[in-house]
């Protein structure tokens, strides 16, 4: 469920992405039941994306879904609502879209096939200035809505005009830099300026200016990072390999272990009213009614990996995953 590589370039513009970009998404019938990797609520609407360049919404709370205009069919590996009309969505070779439609239409800002590598998730603190991050360490920054990006960390050969943007790994050289052959996973928020950068080899980020300036923390964990979530300002869960759950109360300076109920790889993390979602492989399933500090675990019967959840009406849960979209009731909730 977890992309493999990303891509770079410095300030391509959407004119240049156009004049590239490949076929548009095909409709597809069932294709709310195909693979699904992210969500995210549009105000009252709820946004899901995939495979294939698939990118559904639903005003419903997920009984219907109606596929949007997509102008590419490169998996959908994240997506960003700013409001309840704008947000990003990013995925394989290095594909940014911008929707300003509450998701019914999609708007191809950056795409490098060359590079055959994706982008992983995507954050944005207002409506101008955002990032994307992937595999191979690449960030890429803008600060006009997505019109321009910038290359600053995991550049391709004559990209990188500065320094990179993250020096130290957990564990390591603070002085060194993020291993380009690493990848970067998740990207979390407890507030709208202090930020975290999830990945590989126990990676862990932090940002206290929106994301300008990066330090490295001390992980609690070697392994890889695929979900980080901010619950509540100052707290930082992060989620990986082997059922690896780990919460912090004070920002990532220390770390508790919070049994994950199995060794199920845990690969998305969400917040779903006053609960918390994490989702993995083999149908794992946990829920938190107090910030993360504790989780109830369930494994679905028919053990479908899962990637991400959103609210459903009545407190339930949606899951997605490689069998779309699947409904959790509340009474079904652990």
């Amino acid at each position: 469920l977890l992309a493999a590589a990303a891509a770079a370039a410095v300030a391509v513009a959407p004119a240049a992405a156009r004049a590239q970009a490949p076929a548009p998404a095909e409709k597809a019938p069932l294709a709310a039941h195909a693979l699904l990797l992210d969500g995210a609520a549009a105000g009252e609407r709820l946004i899901a994306v995939g495979e294939r360049g698939h990118a559904l919404f639903s005003d419903d709370g997920g009984e219907n879904w109606t596929q949007a205009e997509v102008p590419a069919r490169a998996m959908l590996t994240a997506v960003h609502m700013h409001d309840a009309r704008t947000g990003w969505a990013v995925g394989h070779d290095a594909a940014i879209l911008r929707t300003a439609d509450g998701g019914e239409t999609w708007e191809l800002l950056h795409y490098a096939p060359d590079r055959d590598v994706p982008l992983l998730d995507v954050y944005f603190a207002g409506a101008r200035a955002g990032f994307a991050v992937g595999a191979f360490g690449l960030y890429l920054a803008t600060e006009d809505g997505g019109e321009t990006w910038t290359c600053r960390n995991g550049c391709a050969d004559g990209e990188d005009e500065t320094p990179p943007l993250l020096r130290g790994a957990a564990g390591g050289d603070p002085d060194a830099d993020y291993p380009d052959d690493y990848h970067l996973n998740a990207i979390a928020a407890d507030g709208p300026r202090r930020l975290y950068l999830a990945g590989e080899a126990g990676a862990l980020y932090r940002s206290g200016d929106a994301g300008a300036t990066w330090r490295a923390l001390e992980s609690p964990y070697g392994g890889s990072w695929f979900a980080a979530l901010g619950p509540e300002p100052g707290a930082l869960l992060v989620a990986g390999l082997r059922g690896r759950l780990f919460r912090s109360g004070d920002a990532g300076a220390t770390w508790t272990r919070i049994p994950a109920g199995g060794e199920a790889t845990l690969t998305g993390a969400a917040a779903a009213r006053d609960r918390v979602i994490i989702t993995g492989l083999a149908g794992a399933v946990l829920v938190s009614a107090d910030g993360g500090r504790t989780f109830e675990s369930r494994a679905l019967p028919s053990r479908q990996a899962l990637s991400a959840a959103l609210p459903a009406p009545g407190g339930g849960i949606l899951l997605l995953g490689e069998a779309g979209v699947t409904p959790l009731s509340a009474d079904a909730i652990p």
